[in-house]
């Protein structure tokens, strides 16, 4: 600890990392750099398709560079340097760092929640309402859907990103995560927290189960309804077709540790657990997400 402490300046912080030296972890980190690097490629290689195909600008594949994009954010925003820290024997990240891996966390997580929430209503006009679609679902729409997305995650972010590096830490500033969690952070924070981790929690509730409770669950109802009424099982196949994909994504966001974590009591919460969960939501499932979309389309 003492060593650590004097590699980082007085307002930097000390990231006790997931990974020993052992030779399992060294395994299991070259394992965690692999899926990093194809949800990195998977994710880029969408982008370009999507962009240089006119075939596929559509309104789906326009979300669905959406969604790329944000998970190769999220891959970048922290494996670099978890990777950086482990392989040089480094322990710190400055106080800005820190910061701006809190914001941009934050953002893009509250904005891939919308997005994916905002996407089911495409799916739901797509089946629903066909012949409206071109109308329904037109440039401008598109825009204002993805620019709503951004914009919510990007002032959350940044709103919780002030208040945070905002409060006053005492002691070695050491944050039991492989990169500044925020719900990490604030057990280092010398004043009490509650109000503001209630207004957290508030916050996740708003981007996280209002699109998938007021959004999916209502749109996937009407869909549901409109493929009820559909007298040939091989309309069924062709309508539930497009929304497998979309399914797949949410399944995965809303089912992993991401609700684990965030929407539990704070005493529940073992470090150790939270580790693996983010490991699992912050590089796993941007790599399953690019592999999904790109198999199924």
């Amino acid at each position: 600890m003492e060593t650590w402490a004097k590699q980082s300046s007085r307002n930097d912080f000390i990231l006790l990392g997931i990974f020993s030296h052992s030779t399992a972890d060294l395994v299991l980190f070259s394992v965690v750099m692999v899926v990093f690097t194809v949800a990195l490629c998977g994710n880029i290689l969408l982008i370009f398709l999507i962009y240089m195909d006119p075939q596929l600008h559509t309104p789906m594949y326009f979300f669905l560079s959406q969604l790329s994009l944000m998970d190769l954010m999220l891959v970048c925003t922290n494996v670099p340097k978890m990777a950086a820290n482990f392989l040089s024997g480094r322990k710190s990240v400055s106080f800005v760092g820190c910061g701006i891996q809190i914001g941009l966390f934050v953002c893009l997580v509250g904005s891939k929640g919308l997005l994916l929430g905002l996407m089911a209503y495409d799916r739901f006009v797509a089946i629903s309402h066909p012949l409206h679609y071109p109308i329904l679902m037109n440039q401008r729409v598109c825009l204002q859907i993805a620019g709503i997305s951004w914009a919510f995650g990007i002032i959350d972010g940044l709103i919780q990103m002030v208040v945070v590096m905002n409060f006053p830490y005492c002691g070695l500033r050491e944050v039991n995560h492989f990169f500044c969690e925020m719900l990490s952070l604030l057990k280092l924070v010398c004043v009490d927290t509650s109000l503001f981790e209630k207004v957290i929690f508030a916050c996740y509730v708003f981007m996280l189960l209002s699109p998938f409770s007021s959004s999916i669950v209502a749109s996937y109802a009407c869909i549901l309804v409109t493929v009820l009424q559909m007298h040939s099982s091989q309309a069924w196949k062709k309508a539930l077709a497009p929304c497998s994909s979309h399914l797949t994504a949410v399944i995965l966001f809303y089912g992993t540790a991401l609700m684990f974590i965030y929407l539990r009591p704070r005493h529940y919460r073992a470090p150790s657990h939270e580790k693996v969960a983010s490991v699992f939501y912050t590089v796993l499932t941007p790599m399953l997400n690019s592999l999904i979309y790109s198999l199924r389309n």
